[in-house]
């Protein structure tokens, strides 16, 4: 069974008549271990109706460039394959993910969708709410335990946040069940872009071309779950003394497949903890403490995306100190372009440009020499989030 606290309605409309339950997937890329699915799957079987999966693919997600989209639209091929061997139609449009759900919600029972955290997101989500004519439910399928569960207040250590999410761990570290469609949908006709057509998409999404596509990694849930393997298999041992050197890879390059729901984090958790290794509560702390601390911060911070969300006291010294004298300051262009003094700094620079990965040791060097090296902290905050979040695939 799917944790109450995973669901919520969006809306008080009723079921309506329909001819389908329609899972309006955004957030949750995938096939496997997803709640918001297997809900959508539960409800359909419970109406004797087949389920139709639905992805609103937009040319306008904030800062979104060609090697996002690459790994986005790789994973979203393999999806749409896995859910017609279950027999689900997926429909793949073009256009502002709530005017397309919203769109089909009109041949739909009710509709179920997966829970996003960014400004962005929860905007398609209440405005899909107040037009559809049905009920919409959202599931939460991304984080180990939901959000408000966790904690109902914004945390700002993993200190204080560690103990509150750990009660609540035994409750949802849990295996989901994938459930047997009583009706398939495959035989429903909807206008739909084709999922495997990448190259097609892309052309017609005219992204931007400043971060190309990468070609060493692939999106998708079959390339995340071999990595998880391997990294089990020949790291996570090595873990406790091996993950702060970046020359050792002890690395899993799992976040791109977290960040575009294409792996569960329910999935790594419960491999890493059955493995019983000297790695796992260092993985484990990661991947539930950290990660679902910084999506408590995202959710509870409304300024997540600027300088305006550090606390008073942060904020109030970075200011104190930002006349202070620098030994070199350089322009976001010479950051960008991996020309300052410090090879050190710009190989992870060069690595983000180039790979769209930085180790996670390199991310926090590299973070503090921006603001050491830019003429203010608030200069530095926006330099930082600029580069990450255009290279970044993660």
């Amino acid at each position: 069974m799917i944790p109450d606290s995973r669901i919520r309605f969006l809306n008080d409309r009723p079921v309506a008549r329909g001819r389908y339950v329609l899972y309006w997937m955004q957030q949750s890329q995938r096939a496997h271990c997803n709640h918001a699915l297997e809900y959508a799957a539960f409800r359909a079987n419970e109406l004797g109706l087949p389920l139709v999966a639905c992805f609103g693919l937009t040319a306008k997600f904030p800062g979104a460039q060609e090697r996002h989209y690459r790994f986005m639209l790789d994973g979203l091929a393999g999806t749409a394959r896995a859910l017609e061997k279950r027999g689900v139609r997926f429909v793949l449009r073009l256009g502002e993910p709530d005017d397309i759900a919203v769109e089909l919600a009109k041949g739909a029972a009710l509709a179920v969708t997966d829970r996003g955290y960014l400004r962005v997101q929860r905007k398609w989500r209440e405005h899909a709410a107040g037009a559809m004519r049905c009920l919409l439910a959202q599931v939460e399928s991304d984080v180990v335990v939901p959000v408000e569960e966790a904690s109902p207040k914004e945390e700002f250590t993993a200190g204080t946040f560690r103990p509150k999410i750990l009660r609540h761990l035994d409750a949802h570290l849990l295996p989901l069940k994938t459930r047997k469609l009583k009706r398939d949908s495959l035989g429903l006709r909807f206008t739909s872009e084709k999922p495997d057509d990448i190259d097609g998409l892309l052309a017609k999404l005219r992204s931007s071309r400043k971060a190309k596509a990468v070609s060493w990694l692939r999106g998708g849930t079959a390339d995340a779950a071999r990595l998880l393997e391997e990294f089990i298999d020949a790291k996570l041992d090595r873990v406790p003394e091996e993950r702060n050197d970046p020359s050792k890879e002890c690395v899993s390059r799992l976040s791109p497949y977290l960040h575009f729901g294409q792996i569960s984090p329910l999935v790594i958790a419960m491999a890493v903890r059955e493995r019983k290794s000297p790695g796992s509560d260092i993985i484990l702390e990661e991947l539930i403490v950290r990660r679902e601390l910084a999506v408590n911060f995202v959710h509870y911070n409304p300024q997540y995306d600027s300088f305006n969300s550090l606390p008073a006291w942060a904020s109030r010294t970075l200011d104190e100190h930002a006349g202070d004298p620098r030994e070199y300051i350089y322009s976001e262009k010479e950051f960008e372009l991996s020309k300052t003094h410090d090879p050190y700094w710009n190989a992870a620079q060069k690595e983000l440009r180039e790979r769209g990965h930085m180790h996670g040791y390199m991310r926090m060097y590299w973070g503090k020499k921006i603001l050491e090296w830019s003429a203010s902290p608030r200069a530095a905050y926006d330099i930082a989030l600029r580069l990450n979040d255009r290279y970044g695939l993660d």
